[in-house]
């Protein structure tokens, strides 16, 4: 049975009731690692979740994009793992869902275990086995995988899950849209029954219920805020658009707005090439491209780069859509309707963070009536249309799928010159 915590919506005013770090039950090491960060105070879902799994308790947990989830549960990991000793198996293992989300637990792990001596290994695909294995053999703390690359040490007697302490599946219905699920089952019959399991999800379907009544004992429940609307702080619009249209509309906004960071969305990894070969060679800015069949290191340079500011567009699918940390992006471009509605949650998360304002816009053309229809349902209100001033549109019926249909004045192909739609004259 669940017991469910207070629902609490992270706005500034909640921020001043909040503990400071240093009441929450932190080792001194980590809490001194927590305080040179510069932070005195936790989030939402850092205030509720770590004192609980200093508990011991199993937890699931769900917040909106940018709330500090993972060092909610990383800060009192590194807590509970400071005694006990170094052992040949791992005591901590965090399943992610990618590379980039995996690269970005194993930073904080690193940023906030500075001051403590345990050994954490990074497990995912991609890259060569050799330097995983001989981390592993040399004994590892904390494990941070990919199901895939996991389950190959597994099989390979690398590793061994046993002396498991603590179990942490991130971005559990990321998981299950990217069919990680049955490799996600097989690891947990791997694991020993005496553990404590954290499950963070965004959703939770009804898979994803199901797997935590198998995974849980006794969850406390954690919710920050409801999950389903973007945050306050950002901005955003849908620009319709004809299809032939895309990329010249797409271009004039870069030109327009006034940007220092730009993440672009496609629906396709072939459409993230697309768009970033078109824009460097139009030199709108320098644009980097990033989908998970870029190699490693591509997506590696791809990531530092955006992150450092030297590339200010970043092209790329929806692998960078959940839980990666890019501090700073000004605006984010749906090039595509994302087909999932939680996805537009997701996307547009990725800036407005941390109290921060943002900007987000979304091109939409008559085909994506359906999808931008179940976002509008899934978030509970409509989403503003806007065009853009000067911008030589043709006519499409995108512009028009909110208003009662017209007779049509000319069933051919194209209209007469003399024709214009009322929203042009």
């Amino acid at each position: 049975m669940i017991d469910t915590a207070t629902e609490t919506t992270s706005t500034p005013e909640n921020n001043a009731t909040l503990p400071n770090f240093s009441d929450l039950g932190l080792a001194e090491p980590v809490l001194k690692a927590v305080l040179e960060k510069g932070y005195e105070r936790p989030t939402p879902i850092q205030a509720e979740a770590i004192p609980l799994l200093l508990q011991g308790k199993d937890v699931i947990g769900g917040s909106q994009t940018g709330t500090g989830k993972t060092a909610a549960f990383c800060l009192p990991i590194l807590t509970r793992l400071l005694e006990g000793g170094h052992q040949k198996n791992p005591r901590c293992l965090i399943l992610e869902p990618t590379r980039e989300l995996a690269q970005q637990v194993i930073a904080q792990l690193e940023t906030y275990g500075k001051y403590l001596d345990l050994k954490v290994v990074l497990l995912h695909g991609g890259v060569k086995y050799g330097r995983q294995r001989e981390a592993l053999d040399a004994g590892v703390d904390i494990v941070v995988a990919t199901p895939g690359r996991l389950l190959d040490h597994m099989q390979q007697k690398a590793l061994t899950l046993k002396d498991l302490d603590v179990l942490v599946l991130d971005e559990a219905d990321r998981m299950l849209d990217m069919g990680f699920m049955p490799d996600v089952r097989r690891i947990l019959d791997k694991c020993p029954d005496k553990r404590q399991s954290l499950l963070f999800s965004a959703t939770i379907p009804p898979a994803i219920e199901k797997l935590s009544e198998r995974m849980l004992h006794e969850p406390s429940q954690i919710r920050i805020g409801g999950g389903r609307k973007p945050a306050e702080t950002i901005n955003h619009a849908i620009y319709p658009v004809d299809d032939r249209q895309k990329f010249d509309l797409l271009v004039s906004l870069l030109e327009r707005i006034e940007y220092h960071s730009v993440l672009i969305f496609t629906r396709t990894k072939a459409g993230a090439d697309i768009i970033g070969n078109w824009l460097n060679g139009r030199e709108e800015g320098s644009a980097s491209v990033l989908h998970s069949d870029r190699t490693q290191s591509q997506r590696d340079k791809a990531l530092k780069e955006f992150k450092d500011g030297k590339c200010d567009i970043l092209v790329a699918t929806d692998i960078v859509a959940r839980g990666i940390d890019i501090s700073g992006v000004s605006h984010v471009i749906n090039y595509d309707v994302p087909e999932n509605a939680e996805d537009y949650v997701h996307r547009i998360g990725r800036t407005g963070r941390a109290e921060r304002s943002g900007d987000a816009v979304t091109l939409y053309t008559a085909q994506d009536k359906d999808f931008l229809g179940a976002i509008e349902r899934f978030i509970g209100k409509s989403i503003e249309r806007k065009q853009l001033e000067g911008f030589d549109y043709a006519y499409t019926p995108a512009m028009q799928h909110d208003k009662p249909r017209k007779k049509k004045r000319n069933r051919g192909y194209q209209a007469p010159d003399s024709y214009k739609p009322r929203w042009r004259r």
